[in-house]
């Protein structure tokens, strides 16, 4: 790759250091048929949510909703200039169960050229496919892996993601069932696929608080996401400071992202991204110290999402 790194947000490239403290993981809009009812599609809370996060301190979030799930990539550019927060959106295929079969078929009749489509020249909504596309380009390409393995539909669009990056340079985000297969998708994308290390990004790692399976992903070169504390998703958020730790004492700090990951409307304000800054942060800067935790929010951030664009 050549050319100064960047990172794309919905208006435009910027320079990694401008991107600031940043919730690496959370979605303004997302609305799947697995969650009837729970749908974050109201522009107006998103841009209350979005302002909030400002207001606490926060420059830059990064929404992982993929395509077909009402990622709403004009708004968050509206939204973006309105409130000056840079805002990173995603192409990719979230797992099966989340689409009807007539989205999922049509899409992954063209896999790796909807992908690069997205990144390129400009995202398009899943019910308008006729719809020239123009405007946010996408910045980032999400897929997501089963439960404990790679099925066959998370081998289709890892596959596909691998051949977009290496088309474009963009980074990877990986949605872990419950935080599992993370060696296994590691393998895939890095082993088999030749995805660098350095742009692969695991999510929901606090999901599986496996303290030396942690470590060993870490060693792999791979970003790990912790996104929580969620509503959705606190089982295991009394462990997520001892597993930070753990992973700082063993050299990962520098491989460590931080993100809200809210996922429905009940989940928006409670505690929503906000807190990451509020609340959460301010504990672990306690424990860990304060340079720690802003390289997890900024430095980190900057890297994972940066690359040297190739189109």
């Amino acid at each position: 790759m050549t050319g100064d790194p960047r990172v794309r947000t919905v208006l435009g490239d910027i320079e990694p250091a401008l991107l600031g403290v940043t919730d690496a993981h959370d979605h303004l809009f997302f609305a799947s048929k697995l969650l009837p009812g729970q749908e974050l599609d109201d522009p107006t809370a998103a841009t209350e949510l979005l302002l909030a996060f400002k207001v606490a301190g926060g420059s830059a979030l990064v929404q992982w909703t993929p395509y077909g799930l009402t990622r709403r990539t004009r708004e968050l550019a509206w939204m973006s200039n309105e409130i000056g927060v840079h805002v990173v959106a995603a192409t990719g295929l979230h797992r099966a169960e989340h689409y009807a079969p007539a989205i999922l078929g049509r899409v992954i009749d063209g896999l790796v050229k909807e992908f690069v489509a997205d990144l390129t020249v400009g995202t398009q909504p899943a019910d308008l496919p006729d719809e020239p596309r123009t405007g946010p380009r996408a910045g980032l390409v999400k897929v997501a892996g089963a439960f404990h393995t790679i099925d066959s539909h998370a081998r289709l669009t890892m596959t596909a993601a691998a051949v977009a990056h290496q088309e474009t340079g963009a980074p990877i985000a990986v949605h872990l069932e419950h935080g599992t297969a993370a060696l296994e998708t590691v393998e895939l994308l890095c082993g088999k696929l030749d995805v660098p290390p350095d742009k692969v990004i695991l999510g929901h790692l606090n999901r599986n608080p496996d303290a030396r399976l942690q470590r060993e992903i870490a060693e792999t070169g791979v970003f790990l996401g912790f996104d929580g504390p969620s509503r959705a998703n606190h089982a295991t958020d009394w462990r997520l400071f001892d597993g930070l730790e753990a992973l700082v004492e063993a050299g990962h700090g520098s491989r460590i992202l931080l993100g809200g990951d809210t996922t429905t409307a009940a989940a928006r304000y409670q505690p929503g991204a906000p807190y990451l800054l509020t609340t959460l942060a301010p504990r672990l800067t306690k424990q860990l110290g304060g340079d720690v935790v802003t390289a997890m929010l900024v430095a980190n951030p900057a890297r994972a999402f940066a690359t040297s664009w190739l189109a």
